[in-house]
């Protein structure tokens, strides 16, 4: 295998090692980032490392790159208590995310065998794998983190902290001295102050979120960040005064239109419909509603009296058919049928949004999801149930005037099928769709996405030879 003096920096090609977090929405940003890099004439090439049960599945997410990322997969140790056979935290409960972070951690003689083999000039990790950052030394490569979520969620962790200390939910009420003033995130509700306590949070006597983070960061010779000052101009300012770590944009990192032609079911099904009159609901692999929650989504859209398709998912080892029967309220199928569909497993949510009858998308916030629905021309309906996602939904619904939030209470974060049907006629309605044709229009710019692509490979190289 080429290391740096065989087709690495010093031959003009950056060797770059990928490694995230075994969670499909931290893979699918690394994965995009590959894509990116070595398209071109860019002079990078990439190895992908992740866990040997789901590489064929990266190897997937990287075929158009085949020739340029290559994907190496790594055994993971079994740890008591976390299934046989678990490779990422789609296949796991909540507190087997946790025993899968053990996991990882065991892999660190083998990751350490392959750095000193490959000899990339720079790792870029996510925040599960500070330890990284001690192996990569003695090899000369340098270690960057590379941060999956927006900047505007980011900027809430250093946000709220004093000498690195964990803050209590109270602190989380005040922003801090240099947070952005015209922030929609200098204040939280009490429901997302509890969420965002997680991270402080310890599990199995093993190191939290939040020590992993900053671990990773003060380890790490800088940040690599899916973002732009155009959209997040006084979030990266903030981040940059508060690490004081040189911190590196890759652009948003649009996703790639999709190939192929949609299955025929959801084609034949979607176009007995109007143009713009369906609204698709889905909340991606690893985002499950509680069953109270889907089930004042499923009536909420009912009363929109619009055609939908509903996609729910549910945690791997539980019974999607029985999840689906607990939500679906009584009567439900036969007032909707004909224009009303619930649907759980995996579909092809890129060309769903860009069928000519889809209308109107209700999803958690995750960045690629509203950048994807946005992309399609749908207007958006933003139902966020993670930390990072409340944050991202404040970043587009209210910084950047892209969407409508489900109105929710604060205290628990609760919300009714009103408050669906309420958020879905205010997105649909005229002028509902605030800036997003402006968005739009930056999203599917080539021209714009190609010099982000341009500008971050020549401070990547930048980095690896200083």
């Amino acid at each position: 295998m080429a290391g740096r003096g065989e087709g690495g920096a010093g031959s003009g090609v950056v060797h770059v090692v990928m490694f995230p977090w075994l969670a499909f929405g931290h893979i699918s940003p690394f994965a995009q980032l590959a894509r990116r890099l070595v398209s071109g004439e860019a002079g990078v090439r990439v190895t992908f490392l992740t866990a040997a049960g789901i590489a064929p599945r990266v190897e997937a997410m990287l075929a158009s790159a085949a020739g340029a990322v290559r994907v190496l997969p790594l055994s993971l140790p079994q740890v008591p208590g976390l299934p046989t056979g678990a490779a990422n935290t789609a296949d796991v409960s909540a507190d087997g995310a946790e025993l899968l972070k053990l996991a990882l951690d065991g892999t660190r003689p083998e990751v350490c065998a392959l750095l000193a083999e490959l000899r990339p000039d720079a790792v870029l990790i996510d925040f599960t794998t500070p330890w990284v950052c001690d192996v990569a030394a003695p090899l000369g490569a340098k270690v960057l983190y590379f941060s999956v979520f927006s900047a505007a969620s980011f900027a809430t962790v250093p946000a709220h902290l004093a000498d690195w200390k964990r803050p209590s939910a109270h602190d989380l009420m005040v922003p801090p001295a240099g947070f952005p003033a015209a922030s929609a995130l200098a204040s939280m509700p009490a429901h997302q102050r509890a969420v965002f306590l997680y991270m402080y949070t310890s599990f199995y006597d093993m190191p939290c979120a939040y020590d992993r983070l900053i671990a990773t960061v003060k380890g790490s010779a800088g940040f690599v960040m899916k973002t732009c000052r155009e959209m997040e101009g006084p979030y990266i300012d903030y981040i940059s005064s508060q690490y004081g770590k040189p911190l590196h944009l890759a652009g948003p990192v649009v996703p790639e239109p999709p190939q192929g032609e949609l299955e025929e079911r959801w084609a034949s099904w979607l176009s007995s419909f109007p143009d713009d009159s369906v609204i698709f609901a889905s909340f991606g692999s690893e985002t499950f509603l509680p069953v109270a929650a889907a089930t004042e989504l499923l009536l909420g859209l009912e009363a929109t009296n619009r055609p939908f398709l509903v996609v729910l998912n549910f945690p791997k080892g539980t019974d999607a058919a029985a999840e689906v029967e607990a939500c679906t309220p009584p009567g439900f199928e036969e007032r909707v049928k004909g224009r009303g569909l619930v649907h759980t497993g995996w579909v092809q949510q890129q060309h769903i949004l860009r069928h000519r009858s889809v209308g109107c998308f209700v999803n958690h916030a995750g960045f690629s999801s509203v950048v994807e629905g946005l992309v399609a021309g749908c207007r958006l309906v933003l139902l966020p149930m993670k930390t990072d996602q409340y944050f991202n939904a404040a970043l587009f619904a209210r910084d950047l005037r892209v969407g409508v939030e489900v109105a929710r209470r604060d205290e628990d974060g609760w919300f009714g099928r009103g408050d669906v049907t309420d958020a879905v006629a205010a997105s649909v309605a005229t002028g509902g769709d605030g800036d997003a044709s402006k968005w739009r229009e930056f999203f599917t710019n080539e021209a714009v996405q190609n010099k982000f692509e341009v500008d971050f490979v020549r401070e990547l190289k930048k980095v690896v030879r200083a």
